[in-house]
């Protein structure tokens, strides 16, 4: 009995000691967005031998497929995962969570940022540069230019708002588009399965296309987020321009 509650002392210690190394170290402020990233590849490495050991038990048509198509294959299974992550962070955050309502935080809302916020995206961009790696290292195989863009944009444009702590709103708003991933990433694996005939690739294709749509809808908004600003700055600009050409001119009069 007494060994027994020992040892239970013994754990809590434990315990008590990885908590404080959690919140001292790898979750304070000034640290954040080194952990945050450094624990995102890792997942990616973790997630992609976990999605490559499922594979081989439950999936019979993986083991017929090439070396670079399961490569590929596990790739997108970690490509699913980040997005059914990222994309249900981004909506709470957007809609749920009081960090960006006016009434609970003051201050600029795009200077708003808290350390779920940055932890969030800087796995997001721990994720950005591991895909972005296995992309260049076996290039063209898993994606050509276009995935090294996309990849390498998205990752410097999270990446600013994680060690800045600026525009995260606008950046989980555009991290929600993450939502059509896991339909074409299944539209892929229905395909390389043998499946595109079945049922399940047509639903699946009917969802990419109702997805779609609706990011589609929401890029308007950014559209009107980040242009009209734009406009009606260089609208004043130009209104302050006139302003100061009669002002001139009305001082010139009385001279």
């Amino acid at each position: 009995m007494a060994i027994s509650k020992k040892t239970s002392m013994t754990l809590k210690s434990y315990q008590n000691e990885a908590e404080l190394l959690v919140k001292n170290y790898l979750l304070s402020d000034p640290v954040i967005p080194y952990s945050s990233v450094l624990g995102g590849i890792l997942a990616f490495k973790v997630l992609y031998d976990l999605v490559q050991l499922i594979s081989t038990f439950y999936f019979r048509s993986y083991n017929s497929l090439t070396k670079i198509q399961r490569i590929e294959w596990n790739n997108r299974g970690v490509s699913t995962l980040h997005a059914v992550f990222i994309s249900f962070m981004s909506l709470y955050f957007v809609f749920w969570s009081d960090l960006f309502l006016d009434e609970h935080h003051p201050g600029l809302i795009t200077l708003r940022s808290s350390p779920l916020s940055t932890f969030t995206l800087g796995v997001s961009v721990g994720y950005f540069l591991a895909d972005l790696g296995m992309i260049c290292w076996l290039y063209p195989s898993l994606g050509g230019l276009e995935y090294i863009v996309h990849h390498s944009l998205s990752g410097v444009a999270v990446a600013y708002s994680v060690f800045t702590g600026e525009g995260q709103l606008y950046t989980f708003m555009v991290l929600i588009s993450e939502m059509t991933t896991p339909e074409i990433n299944m539209r892929w694996h229905l395909d390389i399965s043998g499946l595109k005939r079945s049922n399940a690739y047509l639903i699946n294709g009917v969802f990419i296309f109702f997805g779609w749509l609706v990011i589609q809808m929401h890029s308007v908004g950014y559209f009107l987020v980040f242009v009209v600003p734009c406009a009606l700055s260089i609208m004043n600009l130009m209104w302050f321009g006139k302003i100061i050409k009669g002002l001139v001119k009305m001082l010139a009069k009385k001279q």
